[in-house]
């Protein structure tokens, strides 16, 4: 029977206030020591003033974890997540992506370390089904604006949709926007601020490449992404702010970052602010029925065997899938799959090292009134207030 136009006004009315499932992580690392075991790995010297080979990188993590096969298929660093995001089958997948993907050896002789992937490994980043990768943040240019260029370059050649750099600064301000069948459209808006360590002449301009550079979270900045969200957001839009922010191995998150995530949600459209940068996972907040991520924690990197920050548990990520309705720009749920890295690949943590993430998650946001709860041996849920 075929359905008249009033009972397809109604389909729609109700397609749209289904949520849409986007998929968070933190910072994706697939430079350096994970680009040495992947098929085609870059020349591994480094200009680091402590480690002058990337596959130092790997024989700490084999000394601390065991053996790693090299080279591995594209699929290996994956490994638990890829069963998670089957499982769940989020609408779009959104990471941070900190890495150039390039083969320049124009290295930036002002940082001390630097992230590159031979571009023909970008099949890893394929082969997770990513939709979105975030770039504003302190290593996409690493290795030059030549590493820029090609980075830029060989994303797009493989099909993944990127925010937050570009060949000017118009390039760099334009969003990655997402059309999810049935439903509406996520909006994915990425911003650098230099507390993170991305150097003030990285910022594009109408001359020059680069990211797009946060001034100094200040108020211009905040008309600033009102205008660009006005110009693109319609109804029935999830407007991200991807935001690459803040100091490393700190658990306290400034007032300042706080203040800023609240205007972004007060003032400028934006529905969900997913912060990235500290090496692990820092507080959540639901603030006016909108998630915020303060840190979101690594995902991939290459990290094992380094000393110093074990209170940290850097090793341990997670990937945060949000339910949001594109209607309203509200959250509806938020549910967690903890991580871990080792041998250069995402796990599944034993369950002590999973309840040690979901009590580290609530001293965190114990004063933004939310708490996360285990749902079942794999996930964490959110509670709050707002949502319960």
């Amino acid at each position: 029977m075929e359905r008249n136009d009033e009972q397809e006004k109604t389909v729609r009315d109700v397609e749209r206030t289904l949520p849409i499932t986007i998929s968070l992580c933190g910072d994706v690392m697939t430079g350096r020591g994970i680009d040495q075991v992947l098929p085609n790995a870059s020349d591994p010297q480094l200009h680091e003033p402590y480690v002058r080979d990337a596959r130092h990188y790997l024989e700490m993590a084999e000394g601390t974890n065991g053996p790693i096969p090299r080279p591995v298929d594209d699929s290996y660093v994956w490994g638990y997540a890829l069963e998670q995001w089957n499982r769940i089958s989020p609408d779009v997948r959104v990471v941070n992506l900190e890495t150039a993907v390039t083969t320049s050896d124009d290295y930036w002789r002002a940082k001390d370390v630097h992230y590159r992937m031979h571009p023909k490994n970008v099949g890893c980043l394929k082969a997770a089904a990513i939709d979105c990768c975030s770039l504003a943040n302190n290593h996409v240019l690493d290795w030059g604006y030549r590493g820029l260029a090609e980075t830029l370059e060989t994303l797009q050649r493989a099909g993944l949709v990127t925010a937050g750099a570009g060949m000017n600064r118009t390039e760099a301000e334009v969003p990655a926007v997402f059309d999810v069948s049935g439903k509406g459209r996520v909006v994915v808006f990425s911003f650098g601020s230099q507390t993170s360590g991305i150097p003030a002449d990285w910022s594009a301009s109408d001359e020059r490449a680069g990211v797009n550079l946060l001034d100094d979270l200040s108020q211009s900045d905040i008309e600033r992404i009102q205008r660009g969200v006005a110009r693109v957001k319609r109804e029935n839009d999830v407007a991200i702010a991807s935001i690459h922010w803040g100091a490393n191995w700190v658990y306290e998150v400034p007032e300042a970052q706080i203040g800023f995530a609240h205007r972004l949600i007060d003032s400028a459209g934006i529905d969900l602010v997913y912060g990235h940068s500290s090496h692990h996972v820092q507080g959540i907040e639901v603030y006016r029925d909108r998630l915020i991520i303060y840190g979101c924690g690594d995902f991939l990197d290459d990290y094992e065997g380094i000393s110093g920050f074990e209170e940290f548990r850097q090793d341990l990520g997670a990937i945060y899938f949000a339910d949001v309705e594109p209607r309203s720009g509200r959250l509806i749920r938020l549910r967690i799959t903890p991580t871990q890295v080792r041998r250069m690949r995402i796990m599944r943590p034993q369950l002590e090292d999973m309840l040690w993430l979901r009590d580290a998650f609530n001293r965190r946001s114990e004063g933004f009134g939310v708490w996360l709860e285990s749902a079942d041996d794999q996930m964490l849920v959110l509670q709050a207030a707002a949502i319960i």
